[in-house]
């Protein structure tokens, strides 16, 4: 898993609520377990003005105009800019694999669905709670600003906005230990490999005839 430390990035703006896994990586694509790839895919049903299908080529298809990700004042954005309840309905770790997929590291909005939150983390994503009035500042400013840009610094857990302004924000420590080290679950059990192949070994000299069969 990609380590998050600070990021410097350009800002999307997706100003709707409750936008569920089904609208941010539709259910047609969940047939692969990949983890990569699903970028093209992300908000497919707003993005495209056609319905999507698994390993078509998206680079002909039509683009729906009006939808954010198309704007080319958004394009290369790894910051996104959300409304309340982000990443509601099925629990599909698809969501936060397209979201890393297209480019996008941090989401930001007023609060999460549970499970996806949990899932941000354990795919290099930090989702960032503010309060209700900090994301409507934050959708002014964008607004009026092409190439609206934030540093997150997530050792001192601040935004910086782009006249200096900071706005705190909160991560549980562990949490913030994982993204800041890179480690998902595989990752944080690999820390203690030396301690597992020790009672590996321990338990094979204690227990050898379980192991009899085993070459």
């Amino acid at each position: 898993m990609k380590k998050f430390t600070q990021l410097n990035g350009i800002v999307a703006p997706l100003d709707r609520a409750n936008v569920d896994t089904d609208m941010i990586i539709p259910k047609q694509f969940l047939k692969s377990i990949k983890r990569s790839g699903f970028g093209p895919n992300l908000f497919d049903e707003l993005r495209y003005l056609d319905e999507g299908q698994p390993d078509q080529d998206c680079s002909g298809r039509p683009l729906n105009p009006e939808f954010v990700l198309n704007k080319s004042r958004y394009q290369g954005a790894s910051i996104l800019l959300a409304r309340q309840n982000f990443g509601c309905g099925s629990s599909r770790e698809h969501a936060p694999w397209a979201l890393e997929d297209y480019g996008f590291r941090c989401v930001i909005a007023p609060g999460f669905a549970d499970i996806f939150y949990n899932n941000c983390f354990k795919n290099g994503i930090l989702p960032i709670s503010l309060l209700d009035d900090d994301v409507d500042q934050l959708f002014n400013e964008v607004a009026s600003l092409e190439g609206y840009q934030l540093a997150i610094d997530l050792d001192r857990e601040v935004i910086v906005k782009p006249d200096g302004e900071e706005i705190a924000f909160s991560i549980d420590a562990f949490r913030r230990h994982c993204l800041i080290n890179g480690l998902d679950d595989i990752g944080l059990t690999l820390e203690d490999e030396s301690l597992i192949r020790s009672y590996e070994q321990k338990h094979i000299k204690k227990n050898p005839w379980l192991f009899g069969a085993i070459k």
